[in-house]
């Protein structure tokens, strides 16, 4: 299936892997661009040298293209973006900020950069600053969310930009992917479904909640302060919302919550871990290999879009 960013990024399927922090690292990065998409190696809060040889085992098991996700609030990550450059990492997705410093310094090497985006005007600003493409992301998806959800989202930023857009948030199947080509979109970018995939190291407590999660499982804590979370409710977000609703300081929030995504993804702590998952996790009901997973989508949305 050829689409604008198939061809921009040199894959073969329009479905690109989200940069997961502790999640997105090279065993599945690989695997999604084995399997036709495109895989990501989540930087998160991680250093610079970490992302090296991640890098670098990931050029071991697949010479497809990958990318590298830089959250943007990482201390180190003027040092990032050189090893993108030095690595000579051919895609680059971003969050958490704009990435504009680091735009001249990626665009001479030739890495397409692609900004994670939650509303029109970021959308906008990061067109103008030479982006190649923006992933618009609502507020369905796990993790660092904005306010406005991906059906309301898409197609009005497809109407603003010239560059392909990439839907994010609540897309899980072949019916996912096909409404975003309806709304406007030339792929999809998916995180919570690839959480439970066989090459992924995600703990198997976090993948069973994962599996096991029905529509209204998910929540969304930090809104008060303005840096809301979306995660599988546990004991863990009871006491945050509690906490939070008694008007606790966003430090004494922070302690709660710190260390907690290691704690779900590595120690497969389910109770006082971070269970980060989209709206969608409902509908993940299995674990199967990258390649399984991307085969299903793409032979659903074909079927559909056919009809």
């Amino acid at each position: 299936m050829k689409t604008k960013i198939t061809e921009l990024l040199g894959i073969e399927v329009p479905i690109i892997q989200g940069g997961m922090a502790w999640v997105a690292e090279y065993h599945l990065a690989a695997a999604v661009s084995e399997a036709g998409g495109l895989g990501i190696i989540g930087a998160g809060g991680a250093p610079a040298e970490w992302v090296r040889e991640q890098i670098r085992s990931v050029k071991e098991i697949t010479e497809k293209p990958f990318g590298v996700n830089l959250m943007l609030m990482n201390p180190e990550a003027d040092a990032i973006a050189r090893v993108i450059v030095e690595e000579g990492v051919q895609v680059v997705t971003t969050g958490a900020g704009n990435p504009g410093k680091y735009m001249s310094l990626w665009k001479e090497a030739g890495v397409k950069v692609i900004p994670v985006v939650a509303s029109v005007a970021m959308a906008k600003m990061m067109e103008r600053a030479g982006a190649d493409a923006v992933v618009a992301e609502g507020t369905e998806s796990g993790g660092h969310i904005g306010s406005t959800t991906t059906m309301t989202l898409v197609p009005q930023v497809v109407d603003a930009v010239t560059v392909p857009v990439i839907a994010a948030g609540g897309i899980a199947d072949g019916r996912g992917l096909a409404a975003a080509f309806m709304l406007g979109a030339e792929a999809v970018q998916m995180g919570t479904r690839f959480i439970v995939a066989r090459e992924s190291i995600v703990h198997e407590n976090y993948k069973q909640k994962v599996i096991a999660a029905k529509d209204i499982d998910s929540e969304v804590t930090g809104m008060s302060h303005g840096h809301p979370v979306r995660q599988l409710r546990n004991q863990m977000t009871r006491e945050y919302l509690k906490r939070e609703k008694a008007g606790a300081s966003l430090e004494e929030l922070e302690q709660l919550t710190l260390g907690a995504l290691r704690k779900a993804v590595v120690e497969g702590d389910t109770v006082n871990g971070t269970l980060m998952a989209g709206q969608i996790a409902g509908l993940v009901s299995k674990e199967q290999t990258c390649q399984e997973m991307i085969r299903e989508i793409m032979e659903q949305a074909e079927t559909l879009i056919k009809r």
